[in-house]
């Protein structure tokens, strides 16, 4: 006896034009936040637009969801080109001491130029990093920027020798809580504050006592022994 064919699973409903308006929203809003709860990650709008109808505004439903839980000790968050729950920092004493969570190192603060740096001018060389802030960039402020998942590699560099460039990752975007790199804090005043200078970067790289522009390069990608 053969096998029964398996039935067609049936089409998702994403217009539900058979409910009354009010219950529309409520379901659109419903699936909106119920995947957004589930996913490991931000969801972007081109996930979200798979659940709801043509005539949902996406935008809108957020608002709604985020009015729904004001007062709450979480909170729907627009955060690397998508939306996530994030708990209120006000809370994260109590998450970590009830967990047993410790709290992840924070950035020096060479750290925490370099990186901006990088977010506002990748992609870029390590060498017009150095060039940017007057003095050396190391080789472990990067590794560590690495390592810790804000940075990666970028295409290579039109320079000679062709040096690896460095760029943001989501999930820098995601640590910092910033939609896109449009969140970025104003240039302007961080050069005001010393902290960047855009003019540095016309004067060309700093020389090397020990290797030449290739190879210091080649070396971050573990091209020379």
């Amino acid at each position: 006896m053969g096998r029964r064919a398996s039935k067609p699973e049936p089409e998702f409903d994403r217009e539900l034009d058979d409910l009354p308006p009010d219950l529309r929203w409520r379901e659109w809003m419903g699936r909106v936040e119920a995947v957004i709860f589930a996913a490991p990650a931000p969801v972007g709008r081109d996930v979200l637009q798979k659940f709801v109808g043509r005539a949902c505004n996406l935008d809108l439903i957020i608002d709604d969801i985020r009015a729904e839980l004001h007062g709450r000790p979480y909170d729907l968050v627009a955060v690397a080109g998508g939306w996530q729950h994030r708990t209120k920092s006000h809370f994260g004493a109590a998450i970590r001491a009830a967990l047993r969570v410790e709290a992840k190192r924070a950035l020096s603060q060479p750290e925490l130029s370099a990186l901006l740096a990088i977010g506002y001018f990748q992609p870029v060389t390590r060498r017009e990093l150095s060039n940017i802030f007057g003095q050396e960039v190391s080789r472990d402020l990067i590794a560590n920027l690495r390592a810790a998942g804000f940075i990666g590699a970028g295409p290579r560099s039109p320079q000679p020798g062709a040096p690896a460039t460095y760029v943001t990752t989501d999930g820098f975007l995601s640590a910092f809580g910033f939609a896109s790199l449009r969140d970025l804090p104003d240039l302007e005043a961080l050069e005001d504050a010393g902290l960047l200078d855009k003019a540095a970067l016309r004067d060309g790289p700093l020389p090397s006592p020990l290797l030449d522009d290739d190879d210091d390069e080649r070396a971050e990608d573990g091209d020379l022994d």
